[in-house]
């Protein structure tokens, strides 16, 4: 499941089948929000269709909607966020290797990024914690962005790798079957420019046709 935009107050969140890639619900939003998914989750359940696991991105507090359906956190969004946080190219050693593991993540089993990011952190722990004083007399963290990026992968740990504790499921690992429709909605619908969203809703409704 997963959200796009087709400008600042219109979305269309979309839950698909995995394995028939059969769209089940979709709905217009104005913003993506926790609640909206749990509804779309509850709807397809109670239209009969059991739900077998749910792959989606890290919005916090999202996973602990679903008590008993296991989650997996797309891995492109996970390693999207460390992007975010670090950049493709960082410059300090420490930033490099853990984006370096980050990369890892979409190929590798669990044991091997779990072992990965524990050696990271014993050999980088006193770099992250280092501290200064700053012009109030302050202390905080010197590098904040990659804390950050190192909790991030800590905190998502636990759904990660889902797929990988439930393989005899098939669970994909990332989203991009959903967000491949999208980006070919999206370039379909640049040819209609100027559609009123009443109309770029019938045009998303024939292309996606839940």
């Amino acid at each position: 499941m997963d959200t796009t935009y087709f400008g600042r107050k219109f979305g269309a969140m979309v839950f698909k089948d995995s394995i028939s890639g059969q769209i089940l619900y979709k709905q217009y939003v104005k913003q993506e929000t926790n609640i909206l998914y749990l509804s779309g989750v509850e709807e397809i359940s109670r239209r009969g269709i059991k739900i077998q696991a749910i792959i989606c991105d890290g919005r916090k507090g999202l996973f602990q909607l679903f008590e008993g359906i296991p989650i997996q956190m797309c891995n492109f969004h996970q390693v999207a966020i460390i992007r975010r946080y670090l950049t493709k190219k960082p410059k300090m050693h420490a930033s490099k290797e853990l984006w370096e593991l980050s990369l890892m993540l979409k190929q590798t089993d669990k044991e091997s990024f779990e072992g990965g990011l524990n050696t990271w952190h014993n050999k980088w722990s006193d770099f992250l914690n280092e501290r200064k004083i700053n012009t109030k007399g302050k202390s905080r963290y010197v590098h904040k962005r990659l804390r950050s990026a190192y909790r991030s992968l800590k905190t998502n740990l636990p759904w990660l790798f889902t797929w990988y504790d439930n393989m005899e499921m098939k669970i994909p690992n990332t989203t991009n079957a959903i967000d491949g429709q999208f980006a070919d909605l999206k370039n379909k619908l640049r040819c209609h420019n100027g559609l009123s969203i009443a109309r770029k809703k019938k045009f998303i409704d024939e292309f996606l046709k839940a």
